[in-house]
Protein backbone atom coordinates (compact mmCIF):
# COMPACT_ATOMS: atom_id res chain seq x y z
CA UNK A 1 0.00 0.00 0.00
CA UNK A 2 1.76 2.99 -1.42
CA UNK A 3 2.09 6.08 1.77
CA UNK A 4 -0.51 8.88 1.91
CA UNK A 5 0.76 12.16 0.56
CA UNK A 6 -1.95 13.70 2.59
CA UNK A 7 -2.22 12.51 6.34
CA UNK A 8 -5.30 14.33 7.95
CA UNK A 9 -5.45 15.12 11.81
CA UNK A 10 -7.50 12.17 12.52
CA UNK A 11 -5.66 9.36 10.56
CA UNK A 12 -2.59 10.94 12.64
CA UNK A 13 -4.64 10.42 15.50
CA UNK A 14 -5.13 6.73 14.94
CA UNK A 15 -1.35 6.37 14.96
CA UNK A 16 -0.54 8.14 17.42
CA UNK A 17 -2.88 5.99 19.95
CA UNK A 18 -1.91 2.79 18.27
CA UNK A 19 1.84 4.17 19.05
CA UNK A 20 0.50 5.02 22.97
CA UNK A 21 -0.73 1.51 23.20
CA UNK A 22 2.61 0.24 21.96
CA UNK A 23 4.83 2.60 24.32
CA UNK A 24 2.33 1.68 27.31
CA UNK A 25 3.23 -2.18 26.73
CA UNK A 26 7.03 -0.84 26.98
CA UNK A 27 8.18 -2.46 23.47
CA UNK A 28 10.29 -0.66 21.09
CA UNK A 29 8.82 -0.35 17.24
CA UNK A 30 11.31 -3.05 15.78
CA UNK A 31 9.66 -5.26 18.90
CA UNK A 32 6.66 -4.47 17.91
CA UNK A 33 7.24 -5.35 14.30
CA UNK A 34 8.94 -8.66 15.23
CA UNK A 35 5.66 -9.81 17.15
CA UNK A 36 3.25 -8.41 14.38
CA UNK A 37 5.53 -10.55 11.59
CA UNK A 38 5.61 -7.18 9.96
CA UNK A 39 8.82 -4.48 8.76
CA UNK A 40 9.59 -1.88 11.44
CA UNK A 41 8.69 0.16 8.36
CA UNK A 42 5.61 -0.41 8.51
CA UNK A 43 5.20 -0.06 12.46
CA UNK A 44 6.41 3.35 12.16
CA UNK A 45 4.28 4.37 8.88
CA UNK A 46 1.33 3.31 10.74
CA UNK A 47 1.70 5.20 13.77
CA UNK A 48 2.39 8.09 11.52
CA UNK A 49 -0.91 7.94 10.17
CA UNK A 50 1.41 7.30 6.37
CA UNK A 51 0.06 3.83 6.11
CA UNK A 52 -3.46 2.42 6.53
CA UNK A 53 -4.18 -0.40 8.61
CA UNK A 54 -7.12 -2.98 9.12
CA UNK A 55 -9.35 -3.84 11.55
CA UNK A 56 -7.55 -7.23 12.20
CA UNK A 57 -4.41 -5.42 12.33
CA UNK A 58 -5.33 -3.05 14.97
CA UNK A 59 -7.15 -5.99 17.24
CA UNK A 60 -4.00 -7.93 16.91
CA UNK A 61 -1.91 -5.10 18.03
CA UNK A 62 -4.17 -4.25 20.49
CA UNK A 63 -4.13 -8.05 21.47
CA UNK A 64 -0.05 -7.99 21.69
CA UNK A 65 0.10 -4.57 23.41
CA UNK A 66 -2.30 -6.86 25.94
CA UNK A 67 -4.74 -3.61 25.63
CA UNK A 68 -7.77 -5.01 27.54
CA UNK A 69 -10.66 -2.10 27.14
CA UNK A 70 -12.45 -3.40 24.77
CA UNK A 71 -14.12 -0.25 23.73
CA UNK A 72 -11.59 1.35 22.68
CA UNK A 73 -9.84 -1.10 20.45
CA UNK A 74 -13.31 -1.20 18.58
CA UNK A 75 -13.45 2.73 18.42
CA UNK A 76 -10.05 2.76 17.08
CA UNK A 77 -11.15 -0.31 14.26
CA UNK A 78 -14.40 2.43 13.63
CA UNK A 79 -11.51 5.06 12.93
CA UNK A 80 -9.41 2.56 10.50
CA UNK A 81 -12.26 1.21 8.43
CA UNK A 82 -13.41 4.35 8.14
CA UNK A 83 -14.29 4.43 3.82
CA UNK A 84 -15.61 7.45 1.78
CA UNK A 85 -14.95 10.85 1.46
CA UNK A 86 -16.91 13.58 3.72
CA UNK A 87 -18.31 16.41 2.82
CA UNK A 88 -15.44 18.93 3.61
CA UNK A 89 -12.99 16.84 1.33
CA UNK A 90 -14.53 18.79 -1.93
CA UNK A 91 -13.14 21.52 -0.38
CA UNK A 92 -9.42 19.92 -0.36
CA UNK A 93 -7.30 22.64 -1.93
CA UNK A 94 -10.04 25.86 -1.76
CA UNK A 95 -9.58 26.18 2.46
CA UNK A 96 -6.58 25.11 4.54
CA UNK A 97 -6.45 21.61 5.52
CA UNK A 98 -6.76 22.76 9.17
CA UNK A 99 -10.45 23.64 8.09
CA UNK A 100 -11.24 20.24 6.96
CA UNK A 101 -9.79 18.37 10.15
CA UNK A 102 -11.66 20.43 12.44
CA UNK A 103 -15.19 19.79 10.24
CA UNK A 104 -14.08 16.08 10.47
CA UNK A 105 -13.19 16.19 14.42
CA UNK A 106 -17.01 17.71 14.86
CA UNK A 107 -18.64 15.31 12.51
CA UNK A 108 -16.96 11.85 14.77
CA UNK A 109 -17.63 13.87 17.93
CA UNK A 110 -19.72 12.73 20.70
CA UNK A 111 -20.40 16.08 21.90
CA UNK A 112 -18.74 19.42 21.67
CA UNK A 113 -18.35 22.12 24.19
CA UNK A 114 -16.60 25.39 23.61
CA UNK A 115 -15.73 28.28 25.15
CA UNK A 116 -14.84 32.38 22.95
CA UNK A 117 -13.90 35.35 24.87
CA UNK A 118 -14.27 37.49 21.93
CA UNK A 119 -15.78 36.01 18.91
CA UNK A 120 -19.13 34.46 18.47
CA UNK A 121 -18.57 30.84 18.01
CA UNK A 122 -18.27 29.41 14.03
CA UNK A 123 -21.11 26.74 14.33
CA UNK A 124 -23.07 30.05 15.82
CA UNK A 125 -22.30 32.67 13.63
CA UNK A 126 -24.69 34.18 10.78
CA UNK A 127 -23.71 34.22 7.03
CA UNK A 128 -23.17 37.70 7.44
CA UNK A 129 -21.57 37.47 10.48
CA UNK A 130 -19.06 34.95 8.94
CA UNK A 131 -18.55 36.68 5.89
CA UNK A 132 -17.60 39.83 8.17
CA UNK A 133 -14.98 37.85 9.97
CA UNK A 134 -13.39 36.92 7.15
CA UNK A 135 -13.75 40.17 5.28
CA UNK A 136 -10.82 41.13 8.32
CA UNK A 137 -8.25 38.61 7.23
CA UNK A 138 -4.70 39.46 6.66
CA UNK A 139 -4.11 38.91 3.99
CA UNK A 140 -7.18 39.98 2.67
CA UNK A 141 -8.84 37.08 0.78
CA UNK A 142 -9.77 37.38 -2.85
CA UNK A 143 -13.83 37.67 -3.41
CA UNK A 144 -13.59 33.89 -4.46
CA UNK A 145 -11.94 32.43 -1.14
CA UNK A 146 -14.11 34.77 0.94
CA UNK A 147 -17.12 33.19 -0.62
CA UNK A 148 -15.53 29.77 -0.59
CA UNK A 149 -14.64 30.07 3.32
CA UNK A 150 -17.95 31.45 4.42
CA UNK A 151 -19.73 28.25 2.31
CA UNK A 152 -17.65 26.02 3.99
CA UNK A 153 -18.50 27.63 7.75
CA UNK A 154 -22.35 27.37 7.04
CA UNK A 155 -21.56 23.67 5.58
CA UNK A 156 -20.40 22.95 9.27
CA UNK A 157 -23.19 24.28 11.26
CA UNK A 158 -24.72 21.26 9.62
CA UNK A 159 -23.68 19.11 12.16
CA UNK A 160 -26.03 20.93 14.83
CA UNK A 161 -28.62 19.32 13.59
CA UNK A 162 -27.95 16.15 16.32
CA UNK A 163 -24.80 16.72 18.06
CA UNK A 164 -25.04 17.52 21.46
CA UNK A 165 -23.47 20.95 21.59
CA UNK A 166 -22.57 23.49 24.94
CA UNK A 167 -21.36 26.91 23.75
CA UNK A 168 -19.84 29.10 26.79
CA UNK A 169 -19.76 32.75 25.73
CA UNK A 170 -17.92 35.66 26.74
CA UNK A 171 -20.00 38.61 26.95
CA UNK A 172 -17.43 40.35 25.57
CA UNK A 173 -18.07 38.33 22.41
CA UNK A 174 -21.64 39.15 22.22
CA UNK A 175 -20.92 43.68 22.25
CA UNK A 176 -17.90 43.43 19.74
CA UNK A 177 -19.19 43.86 16.50
CA UNK A 178 -17.41 42.29 13.58
CA UNK A 179 -19.74 45.04 11.22
CA UNK A 180 -22.37 47.34 11.50
CA UNK A 181 -25.76 47.32 14.36
CA UNK A 182 -28.06 45.59 11.87
CA UNK A 183 -25.56 42.47 11.42
CA UNK A 184 -24.39 42.70 15.39
CA UNK A 185 -28.63 42.49 15.99
CA UNK A 186 -29.54 39.61 13.81
CA UNK A 187 -26.44 37.51 15.15
CA UNK A 188 -27.77 38.14 18.66
CA UNK A 189 -31.11 37.18 17.89
CA UNK A 190 -30.00 34.08 15.88
CA UNK A 191 -28.21 33.18 19.36
CA UNK A 192 -31.74 33.38 21.15
CA UNK A 193 -33.19 31.13 18.03
CA UNK A 194 -29.81 28.24 18.41
CA UNK A 195 -30.26 28.48 22.07
CA UNK A 196 -33.99 26.90 22.06
CA UNK A 197 -32.57 23.96 20.44
CA UNK A 198 -32.85 20.89 22.41
CA UNK A 199 -29.32 19.56 21.83
CA UNK A 200 -27.82 23.34 22.20
CA UNK A 201 -26.95 24.68 25.61
CA UNK A 202 -25.65 28.36 25.64
CA UNK A 203 -24.57 30.26 28.56
CA UNK A 204 -22.45 33.31 29.12
CA UNK A 205 -20.06 34.68 31.24
CA UNK A 206 -20.93 38.61 31.93
CA UNK A 207 -18.77 40.87 32.82
CA UNK A 208 -19.53 41.45 36.05
CA UNK A 209 -17.76 38.01 37.82
CA UNK A 210 -14.83 38.22 39.48
CA UNK A 211 -11.99 36.14 39.19
CA UNK A 212 -12.56 34.97 35.91
CA UNK A 213 -8.97 36.33 34.26
CA UNK A 214 -6.82 33.94 32.57
CA UNK A 215 -8.58 30.71 33.14
CA UNK A 216 -8.58 29.77 30.05
CA UNK A 217 -7.66 30.80 26.34
CA UNK A 218 -10.37 30.11 23.85
CA UNK A 219 -10.77 26.30 22.49
CA UNK A 220 -12.74 23.33 21.54
CA UNK A 221 -13.52 20.18 23.63
CA UNK A 222 -14.61 17.33 21.22
CA UNK A 223 -15.61 14.04 22.87
CA UNK A 224 -14.88 11.13 21.16
CA UNK A 225 -16.66 7.79 21.63
CA UNK A 226 -14.30 7.10 24.53
CA UNK A 227 -12.51 9.53 26.50
CA UNK A 228 -9.18 8.25 25.88
CA UNK A 229 -9.94 9.69 22.34
CA UNK A 230 -11.65 13.41 23.66
CA UNK A 231 -9.61 16.62 21.52
CA UNK A 232 -8.88 19.67 22.45
CA UNK A 233 -9.16 22.38 19.82
CA UNK A 234 -6.92 25.58 20.19
CA UNK A 235 -6.40 28.44 18.08
CA UNK A 236 -3.58 30.33 16.89
CA UNK A 237 -2.52 32.89 14.40
CA UNK A 238 -0.82 29.70 12.43
CA UNK A 239 -4.50 27.71 12.66
CA UNK A 240 -5.85 25.52 15.06
CA UNK A 241 -3.57 22.79 17.38
CA UNK A 242 -4.92 19.17 18.09
CA UNK A 243 -4.43 18.34 21.71
CA UNK A 244 -4.84 14.74 22.83
CA UNK A 245 -2.06 14.50 25.83
CA UNK A 246 -4.36 12.85 29.03
CA UNK A 247 -2.25 15.71 30.54
CA UNK A 248 -3.96 18.49 28.47
CA UNK A 249 -7.29 16.68 28.23
CA UNK A 250 -7.26 16.88 32.01
CA UNK A 251 -6.06 20.31 32.13
CA UNK A 252 -8.70 21.75 30.04
CA UNK A 253 -11.83 19.50 32.06
CA UNK A 254 -11.08 21.65 34.74
CA UNK A 255 -10.40 24.81 32.94
CA UNK A 256 -13.83 24.80 31.38
CA UNK A 257 -15.41 23.34 34.28
CA UNK A 258 -14.29 26.85 36.15
CA UNK A 259 -15.73 28.52 33.11
CA UNK A 260 -19.24 26.56 33.84
CA UNK A 261 -19.08 28.36 36.77
CA UNK A 262 -19.02 31.85 36.02
CA UNK A 263 -21.44 31.58 33.53
CA UNK A 264 -24.88 32.65 33.75
CA UNK A 265 -27.90 29.95 34.36
CA UNK A 266 -29.99 29.20 30.26
CA UNK A 267 -32.53 31.73 31.78
CA UNK A 268 -30.62 34.06 32.88
CA UNK A 269 -28.21 33.82 29.29
CA UNK A 270 -31.62 34.71 27.34
CA UNK A 271 -32.01 37.33 29.35
CA UNK A 272 -28.95 39.44 29.12
CA UNK A 273 -28.71 38.24 25.00
CA UNK A 274 -32.86 39.87 24.97
CA UNK A 275 -31.03 43.27 26.74
CA UNK A 276 -28.62 43.42 24.31
CA UNK A 277 -30.71 43.13 21.36
CA UNK A 278 -32.51 46.25 22.85
CA UNK A 279 -29.64 48.48 23.25
CA UNK A 280 -29.04 48.18 19.47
Amino acid sequence: MPARSIVTARQQRLGAELRKLRERAGLTAREAARTAGIAESKVSMTEAGRVGVSAERVRHLASQYACDDAALVEALVAMATERGRGWWDEYRGRVPNGYLDLAELEVHSAHLTTFESMYIPGLLQTEDQIRAMFAGSVPQLSEEELATRVQFRLRRQEVLAGLRYEALIHEAALRIRAADRKVAREQLLWLLERSELPNVTMRVVPFDVDGFASVVAPATYAGGPVPRLDTVVVDNQHGSAFLDAEAQLARYREALRKVEAAALGVVQTRELIHRLVQDL
